[in-house]
Formats: structure tokens, C-alpha cells, sequence
């Protein structure tokens, strides 16, 4: 076998987290969740760690998704809930600090959740269980890396040091915080859950 095998298995460390986390400084579980890659062949696995890291529940990095491509994500254990966001687009250039659609949607097993093409995405585990998804995102190969994916992008994001809103616990229920690096949210969908000050 030659060293440019495919190795399925991978792990997002607290280390790599810190990067998009509302409390860089907090405590939080060595690895966040584990992915095991199959493409959309065998589908992908995740399972997330459950509690919360700083207040905010313990969620995967999330991404942009390069190119036209769209995902769909199926929720097989626990609750949890995905975020959907678009960048505003001005002559091709994406603007990562202005989102023209921002989507909470809350989730649990059996349910599934569709990512359209263009839109970021991370799902957060707000259940006492560990949260398994299964996904049918492709894996491109033994180059392709199953922590960081080719069809991923996750500078945006570590940019923005996470997404347009963190998902905390308030009174032991989900509460959305404003990500205050964002200067701009045109279109928000809060799926029902309450929007909370710092």
C-alpha cells in the first residue's frame, strides 16, 4: 500500500475549534467530534461530543462548500440544530463578513436537513446524547484529506472566527448570540429559538 491511501477516520480537536469558538480561552473535550468519510458511496459519519464549551454547545467548524454543490444530511441520534448562511456576492467576489440568508433550523433523529449550493453550514449538538449524522458529501480521493476536504472551505469561517451567530445555552435551552465580526445579517430564519444578548 502506498502512503496515499485514504485514511476514513478523522478527528476535530479542541486545539482546531479554538479557531471559530465565542470563548477561545474555555474548557472543552480533547476531540469535539469524529468524522469517518465514505463519500457519497458509503456516506459520511459524524458524531459530535455533547455538552458545551464557554456556554456555547459543543458544534462542528463549518464550512463553504467550493463549487456547485449541495449536501443533504441525515439525523440518525439526539438533537441538535443546523445553520445555513450565504455570503452576499459582489462582482463574484464572496463577502464573508455579509450574509444574505441566515437559517437556524432545529433538528432530530429521523429527521433530515437539505445544505443548498452556496450556503455555509455547521450542525450543533444541543442533546445529552452524542448527535450521528449521516451525509452524502463526496470525498475526492486518496490526495483528499477526510479532516480538511478539497470541497471544503473553511477559511471563511475561521475568518469570521465561526459563523453569523453562536449557538449558546441559556436557562438549559438553545439561545442564538450575535457573532459581532459580522457587520451585516440581510435574511434571518431563527427556526423558533430565541435570540439572546451576550
Amino acid at each position: 500500500m502506498s502512503n496515499m491511501s485514504f485514511e476514513p477516520y478523522a478527528s476535530r480537536s479542541h486545539e482546531k475549534m479554538k479557531e471559530v469558538l465565542m470563548n477561545p480561552d474555555a474548557q472543552g473535550p480533547a476531540v469535539h467530534y469524529y468524522m469517518i468519510r465514505g463519500g457519497s458511496k458509503k456516506r459520511n459519519i459524524t458524531v459530535w461530543e455533547s455538552g458545551n464549551v464557554g456556554g456555547e454547545y459543543i458544534k462542528t467548524y463549518g464550512h463553504y462548500h467550493v463549487g456547485d454543490l449541495d449536501e443533504t444530511y441525515w439525523i440518525v441520534q439526539g438533537e441538535g440544530i443546523a445553520l445555513l448562511q450565504k455570503m452576499v456576492v459582489e462582482n463574484d467576489v464572496p463577502q464573508p463578513e455579509r450574509i444574505e440568508e441566515f437559517k437556524a433550523i432545529p433538528v432530530k433523529a429521523g429527521d433530515s436537513v437539505y445544505m443548498p449550493a452556496g450556503y455555509g453550514h455547521l450542525v450543533v449538538n444541543t442533546g445529552a446524547q452524542w448527535l450521528v449524522t449521516a451525509d452524502d458529501s463526496p470525498v475526492e480521493g486518496a490526495e483528499d484529506s477526510a479532516s480538511m476536504p478539497g470541497h471544503a472551505d473553511y477559511e471563511m469561517v475561521k475568518k469570521m472566527r465561526g459563523f453569523a451567530y453562536y449557538i449558546v445555552e441559556r436557562d438549559g435551552k438553545p439561545a442564538l448570540v450575535r457573532n459581532p465580526l459580522y457587520k451585516e445579517i440581510q435574511k434571518t430564519d431563527f427556526g423558533g429559538i430565541t435570540v439572546a444578548e451576550n
